[in-house]
């Protein structure tokens, strides 16, 4: 994983709930809805030129242009930005170079222009592929830089019947060259701004730290017979402007700017106060709080002394404090990470492995991590009732976790549907919407203070399980056939 979700992110209803946007989402968005508003007005004023000349090649190009910008503004409206701004930037760069190629032949009255659109699109990729992998993060800004640079040195004039006639290009001289400098402008415009956001919103995260604006919101652990057994903690901040500041945008910064061992340690620090004022009251004493350990902050030298350090101070009992620890942490100097682990869970640290099976999986390192937990990913319990692949892992993650001896707890738990099946597997623990969002600590109390409803008698209960269970499958989607 990229950076610690769950420090951030609550558990459940994910693909229901409104997405936390970062800064980079929301200039992905701007950046494809305005180019792609532009550069599919362009193509379709072209295509109506051309039609009325007669020229339907080029009014073929033009309208596969206009047909693939809309398709990238249906899927920003769909919060897919990774695809549209893929479909964006290839539609236009294929539209820029085959009109530079052979629509835009110079003569020697006039030069060719079209390429220059080249210079701001290898810009506006920088922007958008700034979260991709190396290679095209790297590569799509490259490549239209080269493009740029082989029309603007080699000059090719390939003569074809889909030249424009020279008078019409040269009412259209001025006009590329003036808005392709405009849009260099605005592309570089928008980069200097996000450098700006991103170093202001950098400053004040560190300041944060330190001036007390964060705070821990609390998703409850349940367990088969509805007792709340413990929490995540999920960090929040509550920013004295501009109010709760999504996850979604200081999670990524702190990752970046090298803060997240420092906000991690935050975290442990108030998970663990909080557990030792919870010792006081018998309605919350033996309550157990995991915490999310990033990778970064899990690398840091003497990070496990620091947590049994954090454990005298707060006076909470390490028996009941979980670390919750993602693939991407073994993924680095095992033999390191397996000590930590080994000494932690001497000193009676709990320790959990998060969002198994969508990462560095691997049996061989399972079997020698001293690990008391696994957690089931919400993507596999989102898909595990309509996928036979998620149930097949589901499954597996659960009888693997319960021939080790070790307790296994679903996330992203959303429907009554849902919990029943993972129970069926022999799920016994639970997190996610169907039973609480992330809540404040005042709430959190209210909801473990809350009398539970009477359970069915134990005769009762087996005398009325078949038709229970009926209603199930008649409410919910039928489990896959193995």
């Amino acid at each position: 994983m990229p950076h610690s979700r769950f420090l951030s992110a609550p558990a459940g209803r994910r693909a229901h709930a409104p997405r936390a946007t970062s800064l980079h989402q929301r200039r992905v968005r701007l950046i494809v809805l305005a180019g792609s508003g532009v550069s599919g007005g362009v193509a379709l004023c072209w295509a109506m030129f051309f039609a009325f000349s007669g020229a339907w090649w080029n009014v073929a190009l033009d309208l596969l242009a206009v047909a693939a910008t809309a398709t990238a503004v249906w899927l920003v409206q769909r919060d897919r930005l990774r695809a549209a701004s893929l479909l964006a930037s290839a539609t236009v760069y294929l539209v820029v170079t085959v009109s530079a190629g052979w629509l835009d032949v110079p003569s020697p009255e006039l030069p060719r222009t079209m390429h220059l659109f080249l210079l701001a699109l290898g810009v506006v990729c920088s922007l958008l592929m700034r979260e991709e992998a190396p290679w095209l993060r790297h590569g799509a800004p490259l490549l239209c830089l080269f493009t740029y640079a082989f029309f603007a040195c080699v000059d090719p004039r390939w003569h074809t019947v889909l030249a424009i006639p020279d008078p019409v290009r040269a009412a259209a001289l001025w006009w590329d060259q003036a808005a392709a400098l405009l849009m260099l402008y605005l592309t570089v415009h928008v980069m200097q701004t996000d450098v700006a956001e991103r170093d202001g919103l950098e400053t004040e995260l560190r300041d944060a730290l330190l001036r007390g604006e964060l705070l821990l919101h609390y998703q409850p652990q349940v367990a088969c017979d509805g007792r709340i057994i413990g929490a995540e903690a999920l960090v929040r901040w509550l920013h004295p402007a501009r109010g709760l500041v999504s996850p979604g945008e200081f999670i990524p910064l702190a990752e970046r700017s090298g803060l997240m061992p420092a906000l991690g340690d935050w975290v442990l620090d108030a998970a663990c106060r909080q557990l030792a004022a919870w010792r006081q009251d018998p309605g919350s004493a033996a309550l157990c709080v995991a915490v999310n350990v990033s990778a970064s902050q899990f690398a840091q030298p003497g990070f496990e002394q620091r947590v049994l350090d954090i454990l005298r101070r707060s006076g909470a009992e390490p028996r009941q404090l979980k670390l919750e620890l993602t693939e991407s942490t073994l993924a680095h100097n095992l033999e390191e990470v397996v000590a930590k682990m080994q000494f932690l869970s001497r000193q009676g640290v709990l320790l959990s492995l998060d969002d198994f099976g969508t990462g560095f999986s691997s049996l061989s390192y399972l079997r020698r991590l001293p690990l008391h937990q696994l957690k089931i990913d919400q993507s596999f319990v989102a898909g595990m009732l309509a996928a036979e692949r998620d149930a097949a892992i589901v499954k597996a993650v659960v009888g693997l976790g319960t021939s080790l001896g070790l307790d296994v707890i679903a996330e992203g738990v959303e429907t009554e549907a849902q919990r029943a099946f993972l129970a069926a597997l022999g799920c016994e623990k639970f997190q996610g919407f169907l039973f609480s969002r992330p809540l404040p600590v005042a709430a959190f109390e209210q909801l473990l203070h809350r009398p539970r409803p009477p359970r069915t008698a134990p005769a009762a209960q087996s005398a009325a399980a078949p038709a229970a269970r009926a209603a199930r499958r008649e409410a919910a989607p039928a489990p896959p056939a193995w």
